[in-house]
C-alpha cells in the first residue's frame, strides 16, 4: 500500500543497460504527511488523506483539521483502499518507498481543450469535401430520427473537452531519486506541466482491471 502526491515536471528519457531508450515522465514528489485516516466504521469507506506544501493563509477550519499533526498544508489529497493497512496520522511518506520495476497508477486532471466539435471530440469523419457541400466538412450531420421528436441523452455532440479526472494504470517505475524527490515513470501522465497528480500502487506486476 504505497501512495504519494506529486507534481508533473516534464517528459524525458532514460537508457536501459541494453541501450534501449525508455520514455519517462518526471514527477516531483516532496514528502507528504498523513493528516487523516478514514475507516469503514466511522466514514463508510477506507481511505487515507495526505497533505503537502504550505498554505499562505490557512482558514480556521483547516487549522483545526490539521491541529493533530501540527502542520500547515496547502494541498490535501485522499487515497481510497479496499482494506485498511498500517496507516497512522502523522506518518511521513516519500519517494523512497517506491522501487524501480514496480507498477503504479497515476491520477490527474487532463489538459483542457475548451469547446470542440464532433470531429475532434468524438472522431467523426465529417461530411464530404466535394462541390455542393458548402460548410459541411466538419458538421455532425443528423442527430436523431424524425419520429422521436427529441434528442436522446448521451448523444455525441460538440461540447467541453478535457479537464477531466483521468487515471492511467500500470505505469512502471523506471527510476527513483530520493535525494531530489523525483520519481520517473514510464509513459505519459495526465495533465500539463505543473499539474498535481496522485501516485498509488507499488505492485510488482501488472494488474488486470
Amino acid at each position: 500500500m504505497k501512495y504519494i502526491v506529486a507534481k508533473k515536471m516534464e517528459m524525458s528519457q532514460r537508457f536501459r543497460e541494453d541501450g534501449t531508450v525508455v520514455p519517462v515522465t518526471l514527477l516531483q514528489a516532496e514528502p507528504c504527511t498523513v493528516t487523516q485516516v478514514k475507516t469503514a466504521e466511522t466514514d463508510g469507506y477506507v481511505a487515507v488523506q495526505v497533505g503537502c506544501g504550505r498554505a499562505k493563509h490557512p482558514t480556521k477550519p483547516l487549522q483545526g483539521h490539521l491541529e493533530a499533526v501540527g502542520g500547515n498544508f496547502g494541498l490535501l489529497r485522499e487515497f481510497r483502499f479496499k482494506e485498511a493497512g498500517e496507516m497512522q496520522v502523522g506518518a511521513v511518506v516519500s519517494v523512497d518507498q517506491f522501487q524501480p520495476g514496480e507498477f503504479v497508477d497515476v491520477t490527474g486532471e487532463s489538459k483542457g481543450k475548451g469547446f470542440q466539435g464532433v470531429v475532434k471530440r468524438h472522431g467523426f469523419a465529417g461530411g464530404p469535401a466535394s462541390h455542393g457541400h458548402k460548410d459541411n466538412l466538419r458538421m455532425p450531420g443528423s442527430i436523431g430520427a424524425g419520429g422521436i421528436q427529441r434528442v436522446f441523452k448521451g448523444m455525441k455532440m460538440g461540447g467541453h473537452m478535457g479537464a477531466e479526472r483521468v487515471t492511467v494504470r500500470n505505469l512502471q517505475v523506471v527510476e527513483v531519486d530520493a535525494t531530489k524527490n523525483i520519481l520517473a515513470v514510464k509513459g505519459a501522465v495526465p495533465g500539463a506541466r505543473g499539474t498535481v497528480v496522485m501516485v498509488a500502487g507499488g505492485h510488482d506486476k501488472k494488474q488486470s482491471w
